[in-house]
């Protein structure tokens, strides 16, 4: 008789399991979803974005996470062949470091290359060529000790690859839209007799099969912070108080009493327990279902569009289980 009670206590953690959405004991339910949900842009530069993601649980954040790092596609530098390499890299390192140049070339406009043994075509291969010779610029350098006056192309830089368009690829494209992000991007440094000649091979990919294929430098989230003073914080202790949290979070008002002004910056270093005089008055916790999110692009996507691709990714990975649930 005393084991029945059990058996319904553990039936009812099963259930709870099963629909637990990562909210404590919250069943996951749509409708609350969708009124609770919502996407605050907070900063936005050309290259960087900052939004909050509010009204979900950790494990949706992190599925947007991963999924503008691995599964949104760009286009990288897949085959390098290199005909003459004189300089002091070994091939393979020369290969691994023109792969990792990010290209401007828009992904969405290309199709996946259905075969590697296929040959390239203007749907789904960009090619290039870096072509450089390294040469003295004059004989009399008894009182030359200037890179730039003594030697050219002594320094390679992305900026010398040099597109060359398959097919019809020069009616759609320019070579400021398909070409490396940066032309600054060291290749290589050079000495008279050293010489490059290489064609190189980019394609659509993802970054989970390379990291090469990834459109952002960084994706990444954190819970708001929540601060709140337990007591009024006041004098020299308030100061201290402002000291021990980043610039902006505590400030101190007019009556000398310390107030949080924003926590969303801080950056949670817990300093404050350090004090025992103020230890007591601040309780540091963190909002559960509300994500900082910073998206940083690397050029060819704009961190907007990388999100909204990953919303998409999503979306068709959601449809195929969902035809894989009806199909059986």
């Amino acid at each position: 008789m005393a084991t029945k009670p059990l058996l319904y206590l553990e039936e009812y953690k099963l259930k709870q399991d099963a629909n637990d959405y990562g909210l404590a004991d919250e069943p996951w339910d749509f409708e609350r979803f969708k009124q609770q949900l919502q996407i605050i842009v907070v900063r936005y530069d050309d290259d960087e974005l900052e939004f909050d993601m509010i009204g979900v649980s950790c494990a949706i954040a992190n599925v947007f996470r991963r999924l503008m790092l691995s599964e949104v596609p760009s286009m990288a530098i897949e085959k390098v062949h290199i005909y003459n390499n004189t300089s002091i890299i070994q091939d393979e390192v020369l290969a691994h470091r023109l792969g990792l140049i990010p290209l401007r070339a828009d992904p969405r406009m290309f199709e996946y290359k259905a075969n590697e043994t296929d040959p390239p075509t203007a749907q789904d291969t960009l090619e290039f060529e870096l072509k450089v010779k390294c040469t003295r610029k004059t004989k009399e350098v008894t009182e030359m000790t200037n890179n730039d006056s003594m030697y050219k192309n002594h320094s390679i830089y992305s900026g010398q690859i040099k597109w060359i368009p398959i097919g019809n690829q020069s009616t759609v494209y320019t070579e400021a839209a398909v070409g490396p992000i940066d032309d600054d991007i060291l290749i290589s440094k050079m000495r008279p007799g050293h010489e490059f000649d290489i064609k190189l091979f980019a394609v659509k990919g993802v970054g989970k099969d390379h990291a090469k294929f990834s459109p952002a430098a960084t994706v990444s989230y954190r819970l708001l912070p929540d601060i709140k003073l337990n007591r009024p914080v006041m004098g020299n202790d308030a100061r201290l108080l402002q000291k021990c949290f980043s610039p902006g979070v505590i400030e101190i008002a007019k009556d000398d009493c310390a107030y949080v002004k924003d926590a969303r910056y801080d950056s949670c270093s817990r300093n404050v327990y350090r004090y025992p005089q103020i230890a007591d008055a601040v309780t540091l916790a963190r909002v559960r279902n509300h994500f900082i999110f910073t998206v940083e692009s690397l050029g060819a996507l704009k961190p907007e569009v990388i999100f909204v691709e990953a919303a998409k990714v999503l979306k068709k990975k959601c449809r195929m289980y969902l035809d894989q649930i009806k199909g059986n």
